[in-house]
């Protein structure tokens, strides 16, 4: 059976960006060699429309991002939901971070369907038994500044693409469609815990999370600190799963959400510091969703693990 292309999906995608900047608050240039930059926070001032856009961009077109409201003990915050019916595609072949770029002093963050044709990193495409052969492609920055012509040269040639056969989408993490998709990587956040805890991700059939969008501010440290607080303290990932051993299964997810760190109970930028912002020294358990849901389709059973904490959930953001 022929495979979704993650590329071929954004770029219908990115058409809505491209369509009606005015209305998504986008700005969008050609870089020299002819690649679309659209500026989704750099410059213009972006927003919540923009980042579910470019929420599912990075998501490869192969899942949905959704809007609203939702309560965190006394707390109501505007949320992002995640759904997907390719998680592993989606999520680990996508939208997780896994291309680090140097671009002059800067380095930005690549995700999206274009590591599924670069094959960045290798080992995650050759686990999932997936790559993208399209012809065009998509990528998503987290990133300060708007891409140089040498980072333009250098995605287009670990993909072998024409530069006129890329889109490059940007926002910082301090700004409101930055925030928003980063929030929005709830779900691969619990995929990956699972995986490194031995999980395959091949046996994840559908997903479904959600965490709050955290207030935007002019301060990158406390920006990036309040990603992470949203999902350690307040995100919830729903699995559906094809799993033969249910003792195993019950095992993984009481070892996944974030309570079970020993960094576990500070508001991440307090963690960060006392690490001398070396996020090395933090444990990397740390890094999960509050509360996971898995639903075994083999039998039936749903097994439940962590909480929401909205106190340190509120002390983070800034209450």
């Amino acid at each position: 059976m022929a495979k979704i292309s993650v590329n071929q999906l954004a770029w219908q995608k990115a058409q809505k960006l491209l369509d009606n900047p005015l209305y998504y608050g986008v700005e969008i240039t050609k870089s020299a060699a002819g690649a679309t930059i659209i500026d989704a926070g750099v410059k213009a001032p972006g927003g919540f429309e923009a980042g579910k856009i470019l929420t599912e961009l990075c998501l490869g077109g192969a899942g949905k991002a959704e809007l609203g409201y939702k309560s965190y003990g006394d707390l109501d915050f505007p949320s992002v939901t995640i759904t997907s019916d390719y998680p592993a595609i989606a999520m680990l072949g996508s939208q997780f971070a896994g291309w680090r770029i140097k671009d002059g002093d800067n380095i930005a963050i690549g995700s999206g369907p274009v590591r599924a044709i670069a094959l960045k990193p290798k080992e995650i495409y050759e686990e999932l038994h997936y790559t993208d052969a399209s012809d065009k492609a998509v990528i998503t920055l987290e990133s300060n500044v708007l891409p140089s012509d040498v980072l333009v040269e250098k995605v287009c040639k670990a993909a072998n693409i024409t530069a006129e056969n890329l889109i490059i989408v940007v926002a910082p993490t301090a700004s409101v469609a930055g925030l928003t998709q980063v929030a929005g990587r709830v779900v691969e956040v619990g995929i990956h815990k699972l995986h490194t805890l031995g999980l395959d991700p091949k046996c994840i059939r559908y997903a479904m999370g959600y965490a709050p969008i955290p207030p935007v501010g002019p301060d990158f440290e406390v920006a990036m600190a309040r990603t992470n607080d949203v999902i350690l303290y307040g995100g919830t990932v729903y699995l559906t799963v094809d799993y033969d051993d249910e003792a195993k299964l019950q095992e993984l997810v009481n070892k996944a959400p974030s309570i079970n760190s020993k960094d576990y109970g500070k508001p991440f930028l307090d963690i960060f510091l006392n690490a001398g912002k070396d996020f090395y020294k933090i444990d990397p358990g740390l890094f999960a969703p509050a509360v996971l849901m898995i639903n075994n389709a083999k039998t039936g059973r749903t097994f439940k693990a962590g909480q929401i904490n909205p106190k340190v959930l509120a002390q983070a953001l800034g209450f």
